[in-house]
């Protein structure tokens, strides 16, 4: 994003039509979002492009499907909503509590009587200006009264103000270095959402949390059946030394007929059969023959735990 509207003519112009990504911070935050939707898609898309068998799933149970995308949506909106909204500042909440102090006090005075009265030869005049002066220090002190109510009596304002905004803090308050406010019962600053998580999105962060971890279980799974069905196989006739005929015609080939159904006899151990399959010099001549009784006994014999601390199935 930086480097499409870095230098010249080219970036005011950019900045103008876009206005959001002039502020580093704000461009950074956009960049990561951009990312992490972009990290979803590809996850979530990469298994519907190789998972060919998911697709025909698709087809034949539509509803899988669609509970699949409907969590990825939901999530995916949920994140943006979480992200967009206010944890709960400070200052916020300070100039809501101000502005509704001064709607009382412009209701009081306006409930009261004229300006000026006359009893006999003396004048009452209300001095405006001195209204002026009372409602500003009514809207001063009443953050402060509402804050400094919280904290057992004696407190000082001073150890309750906080030294980076100047603002008094409630309790289970705390600035965020980050963000450059203090935050409502501050549970943490999440760089994912490029926002603080306080009393204000708390509980929408939580809902978020669950929506994506029951979307990365699921899709997990999906690859973890992809990779099952596709690579297991392959793998496990490596490793135990086996051809796909061998292990599809086992009881119909002669020379394994009489072998125990768990038994490799060309296994050489699992290290030495990965080697020989991926490292050892290629020889298109080279014939194995079949394993002795005593050979296919000792394959046979269960394992034991001297075995597996000699590494018997390994080597």
């Amino acid at each position: 994003m930086g480097a499409l509207c870095g230098g010249g003519g080219f970036s005011d112009r950019c900045f103008r039509l876009f206005p959001c990504v002039s502020d580093p911070a704000r461009r950074a935050t956009l960049g990561l979002k951009v990312a992490l939707v972009m990290l979803h898609v590809v996850y979530a898309g990469v298994l519907f492009i190789i998972n060919k068998e998911l697709v025909e799933k698709t087809r034949q149970e539509p509803w899988y499907t669609a509970m699949y995308l409907l969590l990825f949506i939901v999530t995916l909106a949920q994140y943006f909503i979480t992200s967009g909204s206010s944890p709960g500042y400070v200052l916020d909440a300070m100039r809501a509590v101000n502005e509704e102090g001064a709607l009382s006090n412009r209701m009081s005075v306006a409930s009261k009587q004229p300006a000026s009265s006359k009893n006999g030869s003396v004048v009452i005049t209300i001095d405006q200006s001195k209204v002026g002066r009372d409602l500003l220090d009514s809207n001063a002190t009443s953050w402060t009264k509402l804050v400094m109510d919280m904290y057992p009596h004696g407190t000082s304002v001073r150890t309750v103000t906080c030294t980076h905004c100047n603002a008094l803090q409630p309790p289970r308050t705390k600035h965020c270095q980050d963000c450059d406010k203090c935050v409502l019962q501050f549970d943490h600053h999440c760089v994912w959402l490029g926002t603080c998580i306080g009393q204000g999105n708390h509980c929408k962060f939580w809902w978020y949390i669950s929506e994506e971890t029951a979307l990365c279980i699921w899709t997990g799974i999906l690859y973890i059946q992809y990779l099952k069905s596709n690579i297991s196989k392959p793998c496990y006739l490596v490793l135990t030394n086996q051809t796909t005929y061998e292990l599809v015609r086992r009881r119909r080939i002669q020379y394994l007929r009489g072998i125990p159904e768990r038994v490799f006899p060309f296994s050489k151990g699992a290290c030495r059969n990965l080697y020989d399959f991926c490292c050892a010099p290629s020889n298109i001549y080279r014939m194995e023959p079949l394993p002795t009784a005593r050979e296919i006994e000792e394959k046979s014999r269960p394992y034991t735990c001297f075995d597996i601390l000699s590494c018997r199935c390994c080597c």
